[in-house]
């Protein structure tokens, strides 16, 4: 700790120092067909899935930290918790905010927000983890080759 703010460290040690809360992430989209609950299959209802909603605010959450991290390394989501407030049929945009609330080592946690055209639709948290490209590969092709055994 320095200063009462947690630096998340580069492999090799050095400090990323402007990693820190406040960090504000925006993306939006069209709901279309594709982004439904019927079409991935969660619902019936011809509106903006819930599946789709967490994409988005992962999404958002990338967005906030993806321009701060070394060459190489990247975040993955590891925990999603937020409600579904609102439906918003196709054709409407929906608007994902994240902003990072807390950094612990290599762990990041944000707050997220949507809103469609006419009011806030979700809120909750999210964590991501920093992880090392190459050595997150490495681990996936050892996975695929411990199949193949």
């Amino acid at each position: 700790m320095l200063l009462g703010f947690s630096f998340y460290r580069t492999m090799d040690s050095r400090p990323i120092a402007d990693l820190l809360p406040g960090l504000i992430g925006e993306c939006a989209q069209l709901v279309t067909v594709e982004k439904t609950a019927a079409h991935w299959g969660s619902g019936l209802v011809a509106g903006f899935s819930t599946p789709a909603l967490v994409a988005l605010m992962e999404n958002a959450a990338f967005v906030a930290i993806e321009k701060i991290l070394p060459a190489g390394q990247t975040t993955v989501g590891t925990e999603v918790n937020i409600k579904h407030l609102a439906a918003t049929p196709v054709g409407m945009t929906v608007r994902a905010r994240a902003e990072l609330a807390a950094v612990d080592g290599r762990k990041l946690t944000f707050n997220v927000e949507a809103w469609d055209d006419a009011e806030k639709i979700g809120q909750g948290t999210h964590t991501r983890f920093i992880v090392d490209m190459e050595k997150f590969t490495l681990r996936f092709q050892s996975k695929l080759d411990n199949l193949k055994k």
